[in-house]
């Protein structure tokens, strides 16, 4: 029966991942149906927190977005890009990260991957090795992005055996930025030089193309909103403090000793605020503060990019993760005596569970929240736990990611691209690279500082 299960689990996977945006999520909730009425599992509670999470984030991304304060940052970092041209498969990567681990979602790199793409063509440089890296190093940021949804499921999930966020980010932070060099280091002088490239000089025979190839400008500057500093202080302020509450949670409010005290979903049994619902009152208060003192709208906030992006998140980890805890939790003794043993005997082969079912499920936070426990109760320390944590991310494997479309999309060239037999990507090597290493640096750094 636990195989019949988990084809079903497998097939609305596979199914909601071609659908793309909500489909992981609609279709997940297929298969919780299909468990409830044919298998007859008790569903599991769903994930509440990991969603709330996503949507404050996002939201007050969103707010950073429409106040300007975006724009600001492209401009920032479009200038340090423009001037150091010849740098720019390593710079390129490197401020994607950086982009995606203060904001906590991967969707921001949208805004900087055209100049990558431009600066790149501009100077002949082949577009494939920067951004193919700037698309892993997005993934990467999320595993250690302290307003990650990602995070917040780690936290959540190891936060009973006394984890800290600081933790999390000591770890996390150093691993994938090692992680990260590598890769580049990789994709350096990866791939023929435009001036060789036999596809590119091709296409520079259509006059059209040349056109389009050389008129594109993005040099010009656009007028920065007169909020945009303010929102763009008011947001890092937001994620200094879930920083500092995450990694000193003496400082969260205690409320155990006043006489009509119930514990509940943001309060635990002793009376402590829990982390979660303190990151979701800091993002959804910056997003106010944003919208009072950084002169935008909260209808401009709800029309920006990012805020239709917090609900296809949203849904996708509702639907997927609720479907996903249901089959783990009703089969929980036969995976954990199959399991066990494996895990017992080697450690790392849970790193490839993670790897793959993130693979499928598109989300750092749904993998994270679906298998992090069940690492727990097969007696995988905390502290190896969160040494392989950038397992989870293995996005790039299927190239169905919007970050990675859009990547693609953005480079005019045509270098960055899904080969013919599909898995033979441009992200596909600098992925696998980066990952292994960043999960080896992870183990590394745990065994040292945890």
């Amino acid at each position: 029966m636990i195989f019949a299960q988990l084809a079903v689990v497998l097939i609305c996977i596979f199914i909601g991942a071609r659908m793309s945006g909500i489909g992981l999520g609609v279709m997940g909730m297929i298969g919780l149906l299909i468990m409830i009425f044919v298998f007859d599992l008790i569903p599991s509670d769903p994930p509440l927190e990991v969603m709330l999470i996503i949507m404050s984030v996002v939201t007050a991304a969103a707010a950073l977005q429409a106040a300007g304060g975006m724009d600001y940052l492209v401009q920032v970092a479009g200038k340090i890009l423009r001037s150091n041209p010849k740098q720019i498969t390593f710079l390129g990567p490197l401020i994607t990260y950086a982009f995606v681990l203060f904001a906590g979602t991967a969707h921001i790199s949208y805004s900087i991957m055209p100049i990558i793409a431009e600066v790149a063509i501009k100077n002949r440089i082949r577009p494939e090795r920067a951004m193919s890296m700037s698309v892993i190093g997005a993934y990467m940021a999320i595993t250690a992005s302290p307003v990650s949804a990602a995070a917040a499921a780690m936290l959540t999930v190891l936060g009973a055996s006394g984890v800290k966020l600081f933790d999390i980010l000591m770890i996390a932070i150093p691993a994938t930025l090692i992680g990260m060099f590598v890769g580049i280091l990789f994709v350096w002088k990866r791939g023929k030089e435009l001036s060789e490239d036999p596809e590119f000089l091709e296409r520079m025979k259509d006059p059209a193309f040349v056109k389009n190839l050389e008129g594109k400008d993005l040099n010009t500057v656009a007028t920065i909103p007169p909020g945009a500093v303010k929102s763009v202080i008011i947001f890092s302020l937001a994620v200094m403090s879930v920083v500092i509450f995450g990694s000193f949670p003496q400082l969260l409010p205690e409320f155990g000793n006043k006489a009509d005290f119930h514990p509940g979903f943001a309060v635990n049994e002793a009376g402590h605020l829990l982390m979660p619902s303190m990151i979701m009152i800091l993002m959804l208060a910056a997003t106010g503060l944003i919208i009072l003192f950084a002169d935008t709208t909260a209808g401009k906030v709800t029309k920006a990019s990012l805020f239709s992006s917090a609900g296809q998140a949203t849904i996708a980890v509702f639907g997927v993760v609720w479907m996903s805890s249901t089959f783990m939790d009703n089969n929980f003794a036969v995976i954990q005596q199959t399991l066990g043993d494996l895990v017992a005997s080697y450690p790392w082969s849970f790193a490839i569970a993670l790897f793959l079912l993130s693979m499928l499920l598109y989300s750092q936070a749904s993998t994270a929240k679906a298998l992090m426990p069940l690492g727990l109760s097969l007696g995988l320390p905390p502290a190896y736990l969160i040494g392989i944590f950038p397992a989870c991310n293995g996005h790039f494997f299927i190239p169905g990611y919007p970050t990675l479309l859009m990547a693609i999309e953005f480079d005019r060239t045509g270098t960055t691209r899904i080969g013919k037999y599909v898995l033979n990507h441009s992200f596909m090597l600098p992925g696998l690279i980066t990952t292994t290493v960043s999960i080896l640096a992870g183990l590394l750094l745990q065994s040292i500082l945890l």
